[in-house]
């Protein structure tokens, strides 16, 4: 017994510490918590053991304290490598701003700085292809930036002089001078990295099952022990030291251990269900989250489509698609990639000369471009270039569309028949947006909409008393994922993405498996309420014969 207690003692007592600690917090705040009953019963069961050692008795249990401590410790583990999930999210966001940048002085003179040592007002410098580290405003000219990563574009878009930069963006065109509007610590980035945090603060208190029973059924158990004890010490007349035996007995047997296996037992088998269907589960209370949720907002760009514009068929000849294809060889922009992609052997047109944002020209003409690039009036059709062969030639609209991945409409067809009301958020220009969703089949949707809108948006929903699931893929959803009721990202979305979401998306078809493990959340539920009812049931039948001292106690008494 001895040997025993000289291993299990320093594990109760530094073990058991943070169980210790929520308790004590607990009963300051005037609450009864899992960690109170756990508390009580690990120590009840130590003493109990060091008191029967020492009078030398038959038994002790030392091996039950420190085995529940394992393993609930072994949950704590899992829930702290969640949270550090979190925290990386946040670190990944940040390090956007991360780095040194260009401050012009007053008399023109450049230098860098850290990242956080420019003010407003003070003047940047930002080189080609260079990520804007701050939010400012454009000084002059124009500029065409890549803001994909916080706004959810698929294209490139053109600033013009006095319209804001946002802190993120990737320089596509010529250097160009900008004035900070915001330090970094203030700027839009950390303001999405504080809403971050936020919005896992919040998560965090969430409540799962097992932990709303619990706060019932721990006063009830430790009434149950107190009578126990003060039955048999005060009413049977037992020594101290007897009537505490299934006083602690009644304490252990009543321990919401099966509330604590109820929920996570049902968890284990759903989670690797859904991980063999292409699901990777990354939060502890994703799946009765996913279980409740009743409206679906998902983001356009990656998520219901593939991300990429493709060119769709037109009023063109193969000879002008394969004379534009040349031109658009000597331009990175997507939609001249894609025209490449379109006619893969069009030989590269010599004496392009690009301008950024706007078109391609040869021979000081514009051939290839934006309708204003060629002198003619916007259509707002949407994803279009412009092409002539010649300066007085007619012109040919080469139209793109990013197409719809293949499982999209059947799985928002899924989402509805599950009961959630699908939603459409992107922050792509209307006529893209209203395409995706007249194909997907969603009549809600909402265009132009940054990364401070989704989260709006969704909790908007959350206060209106929905339960939303956000699914997106970019950095500007990162926010409204993690605000979300629940969340899910694609396996081909940002790190920042996935690591804010519960859920994670694999294989070809991501958003197929979506409607399966809402399908499996819904039933997971069910059984964890069965569980703890099985676990109720448990204690009906352990409960007296713990307070009545065992079954031979039982007989001795009554004769049977």
């Amino acid at each position: 017994h001895w040997v025993a207690a000289l291993i299990a003692l320093p594990v109760v007592l530094v073990a058991g510490l943070p169980f210790y600690r929520n308790a004590l917090a607990g009963l300051r705040a005037g609450r009864m918590s899992m960690d109170l009953a756990v508390s009580l019963g690990v120590l009840a069961a130590t003493a109990m053991s060091v008191s029967e050692a020492a009078r030398n008795g038959p038994f002790t249990w030392f091996d039950g304290a420190t085995a529940l401590l394992a393993l609930l410790l072994a949950g704590r583990v899992l829930d702290r490598a969640a949270r550090r999930r979190a925290r990386q999210a946040v670190a990944e966001l940040l390090a956007l701003q991360e780095g040194t940048v260009t401050l012009l002085g007053a008399d023109g003179g450049a230098r860098a700085v850290p990242v956080d040592a420019p003010r407003p007002g003070d003047r940047l410098l930002v080189a080609a292809g260079e990520r804007l580290r701050l939010d400012a405003v454009l000084e002059g000219g124009d500029a065409i930036l890549d803001t994909s990563a916080t706004t959810g574009e698929s294209l490139p878009r053109t600033v013009m002089a006095g319209e804001a930069l946002p802190a993120g963006a990737v320089n596509m065109g010529a250097p160009f001078t900008a004035r900070v509007t915001a330090a970094a610590r203030d700027g839009s980035l950390a303001a999405m990295a504080r809403l971050l945090e936020r919005a896992e603060g919040a998560r965090g208190r969430y409540v799962d099952i097992a932990d709303r029973a619990v706060r019932v059924y721990v006063p009830v158990v430790h009434a149950v022990a107190l009578a126990t004890f003060l039955g048999w010490w005060l009413w049977v007349g037992v020594s101290l030291q007897a009537a505490l035996v299934p006083a602690v007995a009644a304490l252990i047997v009543t321990c919401p251990c099966g509330f604590a296996i109820a929920v996570p037992a049902v968890q284990a088998v759903a989670v690797g269900a859904l991980f063999r269907r292409g699901v990777l589960v990354a939060s502890g209370t994703a799946l009765e989250r996913l279980a409740g949720a009743d409206v679906a907002v998902l983001d356009k760009t990656g998520t219901l489509t593939e991300g990429q514009p493709s060119l769709l068929p037109g009023d063109w000849t193969p000879a002008q698609l394969r004379a534009a294809a040349g031109l658009a060889r000597s331009s990175r922009h997507p939609l001249a990639r894609a025209l490449v992609e379109a006619c893969p052997d069009a030989p590269a047109m010599p004496g392009v000369t690009e301008i950024p944002g706007r078109g391609l020209m040869q021979g000081g003409v514009a051939l290839l471009g934006s309708a204003g690039f060629l002198g003619l009036p916007a259509d707002g059709a949407g994803l279009t270039l412009w092409f002539r062969a010649e300066a007085d030639a007619t012109p040919v609209a080469f139209r793109f569309a990013d197409r719809l991945r293949d499982e999209a409409e059947a799985s928002v067809v899924a989402l509805a028949t599950l009961g959630l009301r699908p939603e459409l958020l992107s922050g792509d220009a209307a006529p893209a947006v209203a395409a995706v969703a007249a194909q997907a089949g969603i009549a809600d949707w909402r265009a132009g909409v940054d990364p401070a809108g989704k989260a709006a948006h969704v909790e908007a929903l959350r206060a209106a008393g929905h339960r939303p699931l956000m699914v997106g893929d970019g950095i500007n959803d990162a926010a409204a994922l993690a605000l979300a009721h629940v969340s899910a990202a694609p396996e081909a979305g940002t790190d920042l993405a996935q690591t804010a979401s519960d859920l994670v998306l694999r294989g070809a078809a991501p958003l197929a498996a979506l409607p399966a493990a809402i399908a499996t959340a819904r039933h997971a539920q069910r059984l964890a309420r069965q569980n703890i009812a099985f676990s109720l049931a448990y204690n009906l039948v352990a409960v007296p014969l713990a307070v009545l001292g065992g079954w031979t106690s039982i007989r001795e008494k009554t004769g049977w």
